[in-house]
Parts: C-alpha cells; sequence; structure tokens
C-alpha cells in the first residue's frame, strides 16, 4: 500500500474524530513530494575518546550520548517515514552504518515515532540491549539484542551503567485500538555512569511535581534532553506535549546544568511551522534570561563536547565545546 492510500485510511480513521489530527494529517502531503533536506558534514566517526560528556542530536528523538567509554541511544529513527504515514524532512543527522557499538537503546513509547522497529533492524547488530517502558515489550520483537522492560524508578545497573526509567505525562499506545490497556506504556530516562548524570524526557506534558521529584531523587543531572515541540494547536497538544515555555521549565525543575532541545523539525506532527519552535524557544532563553551555554542548541548532525576526560580539562574548549565556567546553575 502506497503513501497517499495509508493517509487516506488515517483520514477515515481519525480525521472526523478532531480537526487538529485532519489538519496535521493535510500538512502530511507536503513533504511526501519533496526531498529530505540534505545533512551536510555528517560525523562519521561519532565517538570522541577525548569525550566524557558529549551528544549528537540525529534529529526529532534521536540522540547519541556519550558518556566515557558508554555509548546511549535514544528513540532511534532512522526510516524516511514513521507509520508509513509522516515523511521526514530532514534526514538524519548520523547515517546507522557509522554508529559505534550501542551499550542502551532508550525507547520511552510506542507512537511510531519513538518504537521505530525499521531503525531497531538496521542498527540490531551494534545494540547491546534495549529498554522500554512496562507493557512495552508485547510490540518488540526477538531481536538479537536483549530487551528489558522496567517500570518508574526501577533500575537496571550493569558494568558501572544505570538506567532508571522516571515518570512524564503522556500516552502509550500505539495504534489507538489498545488506547485502554496500555496506560503505562510511556517514561522518561536517567542515565548515570562515571559520576555523570543524563536525563531524557521522551515526549510528556508538564507536572512540575513530577519533575521536581525526579531532580530531588537525581540531583546534579549534568545533560537534560528535552522535546520542546509540538506547539500548535496548543488545546489539542497540551496534555501530552510540552511547549518550549514548559520544557524550559522542565529544565530548571530537574536543577539539570545543561538542556537540548529535541523533538522539532524533523517531522509534521503539528500545525507548527518549520522553525516556529526555536523561535519561541529563543524568546523563552531571552525573557528568563538563560545564556546559549546553558540551553545548548544542536543542529541535525551536530555533535558537541560537554566534558572532556580529565587529561584534556586544562586544554582549550574545541570549537563547538560547551565551556561549563559560563553556565549559571
Amino acid at each position: 500500500m502506497g503513501r497517499a492510500r495509508y493517509l487516506l485510511l488515517a483520514f477515515s480513521l481519525l480525521g472526523a474524530s478532531s480537526c487538529a489530527v485532519s489538519g496535521i494529517l493535510t500538512r502530511n502531503l507536503s513533504p511526501l513530494f519533496e526531498t529530505p533536506r540534505e545533512v551536510k558534514n555528517k560525523v562519521r566517526e561519532p565517538f570522541r575518546p577525548e569525550a566524557r560528556l558529549a551528544v549528537l542530536w540525529v534529529g526529532h528523538a534521536t540522540a547519541l550520548v556519550q558518556i566515557g567509554d558508554k555509548v546511549i541511544l535514544t528513540d532511534p529513527v532512522f526510516t524516511s517515514t514513521v507509520g508509513m504515514v509522516s515523511k521526514r524532512f530532514v534526514e538524519p543527522g548520523l547515517d546507522p552504518e557509522n554508529l559505534p557499538p550501542v551499550d542502551a537503546v532508550l525507547i520511552s513509547h510506542m507512537h511510531f515515532d519513538h518504537l521505530s522497529l525499521g531503525s531497531l533492524e538496521m542498527i540490531e547488530d551494534k545494540t547491546k540491549v534495549a529498554f522500554v517502558p512496562r507493557g512495552g515489550l508485547v510490540y518488540v520483537p526477538p531481536f538479537r539484542f536483549e530487551t528489558v522492560e522496567l517500570g518508574p524508578w526501577q533500575t537496571w545497573e550493569r558494568g558501572g551503567l544505570k538506567v532508571t526509567p522516571t515518570p512524564v505525562v503522556h500516552s502509550g499506545f500505539r495504534y489507538g485500538i489498545d488506547r485502554d490497556w496500555m496506560t503505562e506504556t510511556f517514561t522518561g530516562y536517567v542515565v548515570e555512569y562515571d559520576g555523570i548524570r543524563v536525563y531524557f524526557g521522551g515526549d510528556t506534558a508538564y507536572d512540575k511535581d513530577m519533575f521536581r521529584e525526579t531532580g530531588k531523587r537525581f540531583p546534579g543531572i549534568d545533560v537534560a534532553l528535552l522535546p520542546i515541540a509540538p506547539i500548535a494547536p496548543r488545546d489539542f497538544m497540551v496534555s501530552k506535549h510540552v511547549d518550549p515555555t514548559e520544557a524550559v521549565q522542565i529544565y530548571q525543575d530537574l536543577g539539570a546544568r545543561w538542556m537540548v532541545p529535541i523533538h522539532y523539525d524533523t517531522f509534521v506532527n503539528s500545525l507548527d511551522e518549520r522553525g516556529d519552535d526555536l523561535r519561541v524557544l529563543r524568546k523563552v532563553m531571552a525573557d528568563r534570561k538563560l545564556t546559549q551555554n546553558e540551553v545548548q542548541i544542536l543542529a541535525h548532525g551536530e555533535q558537541r563536547v560537554f566534558l572532556r576526560r580529565p587529561a584534556q580539562e586544562g586544554s582549550k574548549p574545541a570549537q563547538g565545546e560547551a565551556q561549563p565556567q559560563s553556565l549559571r546553575r
């Protein structure tokens, strides 16, 4: 079945129930006839021997996180479409064949733009273990890598690497008909290794108490990977997705050192125009007097070293490297 027929099917199932859904599906027609924007000068060797902490934004909710000698990949999506409906308008910022061995894959929830089975097939031979939220194993076939299902605050540890799911506010169904029983299959994560803590928010709405509790349980988070979109239509999105203002508030609730915005300008999943989400984020940063060293905006395919290994700490920051001395806690 072609993409156009999938769109028509989606309209028949969802369009009548929501003007917002119909509008979003309509906007997905345009990218079907476009070539995804090329990401130039892609990193071919993303493992950085000098890095104690580095992040490469692949696009959407996919990020390659390096903590020392460990590599973590969040919500890997390398396919040209998700759900055979939404086509990406920017190609992946990293080619899967250039991935180093991945110590942990984090799956935040079951939606097609976060759990991409085709993408997991592409990286099957490079993945050691993948994590899914409670109830998520039902949608993951038996790959050659280990898949572990975890509930909130349940910590997995191996070789000094710790992975802990944390509560978020979202939905976990995959097909709609499973809405009533897939009620726990969404999560955030905190990853810990060698004294470094990284938070990955997946998709979420805002809940002050929830994120402050995460920050309390995991003080000193170094980097928070946080979604800043979709924004519009706000009355439709607010129960499941934060906007840039709420994302910045989560960053501050967590008490994180750096924020890296994700989940924007890759697929059509809202009524936002391309560039809207970053424009709003930069205004929020200005209003709250946050610097570019605190909120680290990465382009598709851009990799940034946040912390170097001790032997390198006395040297000057490399190009594109975060400068901790200019940050405010």
